[in-house]
């Protein structure tokens, strides 16, 4: 018995318009069906699926259990064709190509926006796809092939990638002042564990970091509250929210905000751009890591 269910995006539309209007006739209009022809396309795909999409009542149709599981994966068909179009629409007004660039949250916070900023603007007929994702799941990416350009914290293995140097950073903790911690030169993460933390995100390449680091040590971190952004971290550190970790190139001037060094091994996030090949890149890929190697060059002697 042939078992493949077979969808079409009108049925899709349809179920997603009788969710919205709790009608079939308005449904139909919005789809541009007659209302019998709706009705018609309901019930085969009801039949086919061997179970109701949608529950029939006086005042017209709610989504069943099987209907809203049914209706979110529509949703995100419909997400991922208008993302689709999105990205093929530049290529109708002449853009060359686009390069996808998978990096961790501190390079997205700290340092790329005025890198990929000023190479966008040099480079109007390329566009960059940038997604955040922690280091091994970087590395992972680029060296399957799944993405051209990484930029990682620096680790002991790296899949044989080709690597340039990029930035140097380190993470520390941020304190509000009269902290108990405020003054201490240095503390290690475990010491700290017992400490409420004001956290980025979870998803957030460093929220993930931090749960990891922690369970290594047999622990777990005391979220108080999860924020957006690292400013929005030291903004409610400062207001004595809890204790943040963040990097150092990330933390505004605040009065009622104090650094502690972390004494970790981990704590130096010395970052890196990872290729499979610089040549086997393609030429708008190539043209963009030259170009943020470059801004790590200019960087990194003016550190030094």
């Amino acid at each position: 018995m042939d078992e493949t269910m077979y969808y079409d995006l009108p049925d899709l539309r349809l179920v997603a318009a009788i969710a919205d209007s709790g009608s079939l006739t308005r449904a139909a209009g919005r789809v541009h069906l007659a209302p019998s022809s709706a009705s018609h396309r309901l019930t085969q795909l009801e039949a086919a699926l061997g179970v109701p999409l949608f529950a029939r009542h006086h005042r017209g149709l709610t989504p069943t259990a099987a209907g809203e599981s049914l209706l979110r994966h529509a949703r995100q068909v419909f997400a991922q064709l208008e993302q689709m179009h999105a990205d093929l629409a530049p290529y109708a007004s002449g853009l060359n190509s686009q390069v996808t660039v998978f990096a961790n949250t501190n390079a997205i916070n700290c340092f790329l926006p005025e890198d990929l900023g000023d190479f966008l603007r040099e480079q109007p007929r390329i566009r960059v796809s940038l997604e955040e994702q922690p280091s091994p799941a970087i590395i992972q990416a680029v060296a399957a092939g799944q993405v051209e350009i990484g930029v990682v914290a620096a680790e002991r293995s790296l899949n044989g990638l080709e690597t340039q140097p990029y930035r140097r950073d380190r993470l520390v903790f941020v304190v509000p002042a009269g902290h108990p911690l405020a003054g201490r030169a240095a503390v290690d993460f475990a010491d700290v564990l017992d400490q409420p933390f004001v956290c980025l995100h979870a998803g957030s390449a460093i929220h993930t970091f931090m749960m990891n680091a922690a369970a290594q040590l047999g622990r777990s971190l005391d979220v108080r509250i999860q924020v957006r952004s690292f400013n929005a971290v030291c903004r409610m550190v400062a207001a004595g929210v809890g204790i943040g970790m963040v990097p150092n190139s990330s933390i505004p001037v605040v009065d009622a905000l104090e650094t502690v060094k972390i004494n970790d091994p981990w704590a130096p996030r010395d970052l890196q751009l990872c290729v499979r090949a610089r040549a086997a890149l393609s030429p708008a890929a190539a043209a963009l890591f030259d170009h943020l190697a470059g801004k790590g060059r200019l960087a990194l002697t003016a550190v030094a």
